[in-house]
């Protein structure tokens, strides 16, 4: 036991002294899906996750995160005939989303983070006709851009996703959109 409390106290003031960070954050998502069979305005929903981040200097950084991201949409009455009697029009996605961000200024009041963001399909609705897993695509392709304000140890953040990638299964092409804020907390 004593071997684990002196590795455990030397594993954490190593960190402590390191350049990586790391925490946990979250925050609400407001989205949408632009598509011709989508509900054109944004849809409340939540993210929750942690983030790592290592600085190369006070200024330029990385930061990698996971999430578990709520996309809400709904669809819209062009197919209320087709869907009415199958599928509920509102649907809810939950995706884990990994991102890639630049961080600029990543030690100073504000900082400025930008880059890919990967996201995968978790679940749908769960009954049979509910499944959203059905209607949409298992992942998502997305470019973040956002800022953050540094009152350490707690950052609040705002970000913006466009999704690059197709994500309806069904009808005409849609792409996700995302205006994401929230608090996090850095831990070490």
């Amino acid at each position: 036991m004593k071997k684990i409390i002196t590795a455990t106290a030397l594993f954490m003031s190593i960190l402590g002294y390191s350049q990586i960070h790391v925490g946990v954050k979250g925050g609400v998502n407001m989205n949408k899906l632009d598509g011709k069979n989508f509900d054109s305005d944004f849809e409340l929903g939540y993210q929750l996750g942690g983030f790592a981040y290592y600085n190369f200097t006070d200024f330029v950084g990385v930061q990698g995160e996971v999430l578990f991201n709520q996309t809400n949409t709904k669809i819209t009455d062009n197919y209320k005939d087709v869907f009415n009697d199958a599928f509920k029009k509102d649907k809810t996605l939950n995706y884990i989303s990994v991102p890639v961000l630049l961080r600029l200024n990543s030690e100073g009041l504000i900082t400025v983070v930008a880059g890919p963001q990967f996201s995968f399909l978790a679940s749908g609705n769960e009954t049979v006709l509910n499944n959203s897993k059905k209607l949409f695509k298992k992942t998502d392709f997305a470019f973040v851009a956002g800022a953050e304000v540094n009152i350490r140890p707690v950052t609040i953040f705002t970000r913006y996703v466009w999704g690059f990638s197709d994500v309806s299964d069904f009808g005409a092409k849609a792409n996700s959109h995302q205006i994401q804020a929230g608090l996090s907390l850095r831990l070490l």
